[in-house]
């Protein structure tokens, strides 16, 4: 008979643990780069706000809109209302790590303008992963409490919808981190000597999704142990 105590199996506590360090770990770094790089002024005196709509325009982008949105780290580009959204702090700033943020999201402008390929099978995405992110866990809880393999498998298929949404989003988030350096880059809105700082910022963002991917993954491995047994 199938039940919950497998948690107690030290493969099962492994899993969970590192899930939990990688996930906690992964946050800290990204506040942590962040927070460095968000004491540093750009030598050019461009907010977030302001350097955003230059990347935009300078890509054919104006009708794109920015709007300021509350929270930390909120920062996103809303393709139905086609719009940037940057937290008040990136919109405001004049650091790097404002700066950095606020073009990253319009790389995701770009993509979206552009077709870019892997964004697009990500939006396809979206509307089977809102349906499967919740429904998936309660099948599984029905196959083990009926003892049916069957609608434990039916949770793996369900799940895998899930990772297959978080593997397309890795190539989408490091292009949109790559059209952010690069424009920084070539206007010279950030010296050569605070590249380096904008990189680090982008390249922490990007952790969170290869993390979130891995976690995934492991979890992946710990309902498949149900099929097992």
């Amino acid at each position: 008979m199938y039940g919950w105590g497998y948690e107690a199996d030290p493969v099962w506590l492994l899993i969970i643990v590192l899930s939990l360090v990688l996930g906690f770990s992964t946050q800290l770094y990204i506040k942590s780069r962040y927070k460095k790089w968000n004491k540093v002024a750009n030598t050019v005196g461009l907010t977030g706000g302001q350097v955003a709509r230059k990347m935009l325009d300078a890509n054919g982008l104006s009708g794109v809109g920015i709007e300021v949105v509350s929270g930390v780290l909120t920062d996103h580009y809303n393709p139905k209302k086609n719009t940037v959204a940057l937290s008040e702090e990136v919109y405001r700033n004049r650091s790097v790590s404002a700066m950095a943020s606020a073009c990253h999201e319009c790389g995701h402008a770009i993509q979206y303008a552009t077709r870019y390929t892997p964004a697009v099978a990500r939006g396809a995405l979206v509307p089977p992963i809102n349906l499967t992110s919740n429904l998936w866990m309660f099948v599984l809880v029905a196959g083990v409490m009926l003892n049916l393999v069957g609608m434990i498998w039916a949770a793996v298929i369900l799940y895998a919808v899930t990772i297959v949404f978080q593997l397309v989003t890795l190539p989408v988030e490091f292009n949109a981190s790559k059209r952010a350096r690069e424009f920084i880059g070539s206007y010279g809105y950030i010296p050569q000597e605070e590249s380096r700082g904008a990189k680090s910022v982008l390249s922490a963002a990007a952790m969170t999704y290869v993390a979130a991917a891995l976690i995934s993954l492991m979890q992946l491995v710990r309902i498949l142990s149900y099929t097992r047994r």
